[in-house]
């Protein structure tokens, strides 16, 4: 093995043969503090990373005192910015610890791994669920197939582990680089002085290293590639570049690696079987650029192949200088402290007893995550998962996020949208979090426009939602998290433009030639007006008519009405012209009302389904557009029209014949007893049931307060009632369903009130709410004037009425 020998002390050491090969545990602390450890104790001439060599050029950034892990070397293909890879590195990486020393220390650093421009011609679409092995996944994601060996479990179960996560920890993570607990703690960024390990012990530093070497070459013994053919070309140019490095500066240079690749890196083969295994490789032209990475994206659940599974929690022992558990305990008081959970100091002491006391119990050389986590629910959370959870969100996976100096190379858009950004004070965050925007105000009218601007690039730093204020048009709410991914949504949009705003339009003018269904072309006019691009909205308008006029479907038609709706009320807010739309819109709506009534007959339930929703879409679009028109000559009277002949015409499917009733009668378009009426036919003994529940579902169905329409009209629910108790037994199984279905959308308490009107039983013919008389046996006992006049003095009150003479006289 090409490793200096480990029994050599002193300067002899120097001197020994062959270069230091650091396995390691990608994102591991303990492999970190081990290479920080055997740098300064070796302190080679020259330091060689497994990384893409393209990044060579960008290694000095990350002495840049604005550079803050976590954060990624991000490659993409030239010609096809999707085709991408990442090489994550946090502050408790063994990579970044080797980069940081050899920078402080003015030694070269470089990447010895396969270049990008390789790696990404052969890396095949990723798997949504990568393997997770530590080494053998690897740190770079072109590695994303699953392996068939996972070195770090196979070596647990060796060592009589269930777990190789505790293992790890036991073996690497709770211990010094001298194999003692770490109390003086090892930090990278001058916590400890180049003489934490003396010059004079090189071999104490490096035996951690001989030995996991001789742990994998064990295992490379008795599984060969582990299952990946491809590890075999990587380490052929590995060890290229390995040999280039020592003919410039001898054997004193130090190569951090995965482990798993250490015996493959000391083996001895000729320079050309390892150009032979490179030759004929497809190539891409590549751009490397740093970015910010999240410690969530370091998480195996996230997705990543070589991630960790708690990177707050080994982030914590990088860091802590010293007494790791109690600084944690700490930790976790104060989060809970901060959601107004009672932790007190007893508590944190207590805890931090227990998880010793349990790592005594399980053997373990210091308490790790499961002891700290028992002893977290037991005592600060008095065994509730609940607050765990929040823990293990907040703490131990953490939501840190990384920060890149702006000297870093990037993509023309992503440079604009970061100027965008720190105009518009809107920082990119791991976290979720909600921004509420007034769209009056010039700022927030802006970072609207721009979220809305990059949802049309598919850049979906942000999503709307419903906002809990004003409902008016003015008002918007957004849902932003910032994810690393989204820099490669950003550099595939760089093909549309410089800025997002260029870019922004290019997309928008090019979706709407291609586009061959009207409600797309419709749906992409109200993204040009939330995004605010003017020049775009010429070639959507043309497409729009186009389409509109060819297009004679009905069900098309009501699609694409709603956005051009809801456009012109944009408009109004974001002071856009709205001219033409409004001219399409008009059109769309007079076609509509032509074509409904026909298209409403010979339906399927599900096509009968369809079409009520869209009747209400329409319902809802007309009443925007029509907004401010002359009684008697704009949309809503034509509208209106629509909805009489679709409610009495029995060729119509039940369902959009009740909502049309309803409809009309919410608008006060109908009277009550019309209505009445129109529902007793509809329940007559004659109307299959199935067509009977069906007009019920229409008319008092969905989120429209059916339900409080029921219980304040009286007529309607014994209607309802009647029907209902009538339907024959063998028929009723048959409606049931869609009985439920009406009825189950009601709120708790208006089913409550309908259970104990009906059960009073019906209203006597000629027994009214208004009778002054009480009913017998019908819904209520009609109106109890006495109650009725000891309240009205109230209610005047309260409404600042004045009271009436009599009561004055009171």
């Amino acid at each position: 093995m090409c490793i200096r020998d480990s029994t050599t002390t002193g300067p002899a050491a120097r001197s020994a043969a062959g270069p230091w090969l650091l396995g390691v545990r990608h994102h591991g602390p303990g492999s970190a503090r081990a290479v920080l450890a055997a740098l300064r104790a070796a302190r080679p001439a020259a330091v060689l990373i497994e990384g893409p060599p393209e990044g060579d050029a960008l290694l000095p950034l990350a002495a840049d005192p604005r550079m803050r892990p976590p954060v990624a070397l991000l490659a993409h293909a030239v010609d096809d910015p999707g085709r991408a890879s990442f090489w994550p590195m946090a502050a408790f990486s063994p990579e970044w610890v080797a980069i940081r020393w050899a920078l402080d220390h003015d030694v070269p650093v470089r990447f010895i791994d396969l270049p990008a421009a390789h790696s990404l011609a052969l890396k095949e679409p990723a798997p949504e669920e990568p393997g997770e092995g530590p080494e053998r996944a690897e740190h770079a994601q072109e590695e994303e197939v699953t392996p068939v060996v996972d070195p770090i479990r196979v070596l647990a179960e060796t060592a009589g582990y269930d777990d190789p996560e505790r293992w790890w920890e036991d073996v690497v993570e709770h211990r010094s680089p001298t194999g003692e607990r770490d109390d003086g703690g090892m930090r990278l960024e001058g916590a400890t002085p180049d003489d934490a390990v003396p010059d004079d012990a090189p071999g104490d530093a490096l035996a951690p290293f001989v030995a996991l070497a001789e742990a994998m070459s064990a295992l490379r013994e008795a599984y060969g590639d582990g299952g990946q053919p491809r590890d075999a070309v990587r380490e052929a140019y590995m060890r290229i570049q390995l040999r280039t490095a020592r003919k410039e500066f001898g054997d004193d240079v130090a190569v951090v690696c995965g482990a798993w690749h250490v015996p493959a890196l000391a083996a001895r083969t000729t320079l050309a079987a390892d150009r032979s295994l490179l030759k004929g490789l497809p190539k891409v032209r590549t751009d490397l650029t740093w970015v910010p990475w999240t410690h969530r994206r370091l998480a195996r659940r996230s997705g990543y192949g070589a991630g960790i599974d708690s990177p707050g929690w080994y982030g914590h022992l990088f860091e802590a200088a010293d007494r790791p558990i109690e600084r944690w305990m700490t930790k976790v008081a104060g989060l809970l402290r901060g959601e107004d959970r009672f932790v007190s100091t007893a508590h944190v002491i207590e805890a931090v007893r227990l998880a010793e006391t349990l790592a005594a119990l399980r053997g373990r050389p210091l308490a790790g995550l499961g002891e700290t986590t028992d002893a977290v629910r037991a005592v600060m959370c008095e065994g509730s998962d609940v607050p765990l959870a929040l823990v293990r969100d907040r703490l131990i996976v953490g939501e840190s996020l990384g920060e890149v100096p702006d000297t870093a190379p990037a993509v023309p858009l992503q440079r604009d949208l970061t100027r965008s950004q720190r105009t518009l004070r809107l920082k990119p965050e791991a976290s979720e979090r909600e921004l509420d925007l007034d769209l009056r105000k010039e700022t927030d009218a802006a970072r609207s426009r721009l979220l809305h601007r990059l949802r049309l690039l598919d850049v979906g730093w942000g999503d709307p939602v419903a906002g809990r204020g004003s409902t008016g048009t003015f008002r918007e709410s957004w849902r932003l998290s910032w994810e690393p991914e989204l820099h490669i949504r950003v550099a595939e949009a760089g093909v549309w433009g410089t800025t997002v705003l260029t870019a922004a339009t290019a997309k928008a003018a090019s979706q709407a030639v291609a586009a061959t269904a009207l409600a797309d072309v419709t749906a992409l006019a109200e993204h040009c007006l939330l995004a605010g691009l003017p020049d775009a909205l010429p070639v959507v308008m043309k497409a729009l008519a186009d389409r509109a006029a060819l297009d004679a479907d009905v069900g098309h038609l009501a699609d694409a009405l709603p956005a051009l709706a809801r456009s012109l009320r944009y408009g109004d807010v974001r002071s856009t012209d709205t001219a033409a739309l409004t001219e399409v819109a008009a059109g769309l709506a007079e076609r509509i009302c032509v074509g409904l009534p026909p298209a409403c007959t010979g339906l399927d339930p599900d096509g009968a389904e369809t079409l009520r929703g869209q009747v209400e879409e329409v319902h809802g679009a007309i009443g925007l557009l029509d907004t401010g028109a002359e009684p008697g000559t704009g949309l809503r009277e034509r509208w209106d029209a629509v909805l009489h002949k679709l409610a009495a015409r029995d060729a119509v499917a039940g369902v959009i014949r009740g909502r049309a009733t309803r409809l009309l009668l919410d608008e006060g378009r109908l009277a009550e007893d019309e209505a009445a009426r129109l529902m007793g036919l509809a329940l007559s003994p004659g109307t299959p049931p199935a067509d009977a529940a069906a007009w019920i579902e229409g008319f008092v169905g969905g989120a429209s307060g059916g339900g409080m329409l029921l219980v304040h009209d009286e007529r309607l629910l014994g209607l309802v009632d009647a029907w209902l108790t009538g339907v024959p037994a063998d028929q009723f199984t048959d409606v049931l369903p869609l009985l439920r279905r009406t009825f189950s959308a009601y709120e708790p308490g208006v089913r409550r009130t309908l259970g104990e009107l009906v059960r009073r039983g019906p209203v006597p013919e000629g027994a009214r709410r208004n009778d002054a008389a009480p009913a017998t046996g019908g819904f209520g006992p009609g109106l109890d004037r006495t109650r009725a006049d000891a309240v009205e003095p109230v209610l005047r009150l309260l409404l600042g009425r004045p009271p009436e003479p009599a009561e004055a006289a009171v």
